[in-house]
């Protein structure tokens, strides 16, 4: 054996050149009971649950919105794709229908006072985006 060389049961930090192994947090000593982990996988399991519960929770939060702002997409365009004849005002309600041609015309007549295939309210905020009004 090299003189470089320390038994493996010897305790020698060859950075500082020093016997350190009562600055060591665990047990140095061969008859030392050995280092075993407890319990790690039931915390990781544990943890793994929550943090999945909580990617999937943000996950339909996102998702919801998602859909949310794909159906406000699809009533902006149908109703900048429909019929309408006049200009319409930010902030004004307007009714979209179905003529006999089931081609999508705005009109600024109600429901209650006509007969057409009424579809849904509309109304045009400030950035020209057209808005589902809800009907409760």
């Amino acid at each position: 054996m090299s003189e470089d060389k320390k038994p493996d049961q010897v305790v020698f930090n060859n950075k500082t050149q020093r016997y350190d192994a009562a600055l060591k947090p665990y047990a140095t000593n061969v008859g030392a009971p050995a280092i075993q982990v407890h319990g790690n996988s039931t915390w990781k399991n544990r943890n793994i649950l929550k943090a999945n519960k909580q990617i999937q929770a943000k996950y339909l939060e996102l998702k919801a919105e998602y859909d949310k702002m794909i159906q406000e997409l699809e009533y902006n365009n149908l109703v900048y794709n429909s019929r309408y004849n006049f200009e319409p005002l930010v902030g004004e309600t307007y009714f979209l229908y179905r003529d006999k041609k089931d081609q999508p015309f705005l009109s600024i007549i109600a429901p209650s006072d006509c007969n057409f295939d009424y579809i849904g309210s509309f109304q045009l905020n400030s950035e020209f985006v057209w808005k589902k009004v809800d009907e409760s």
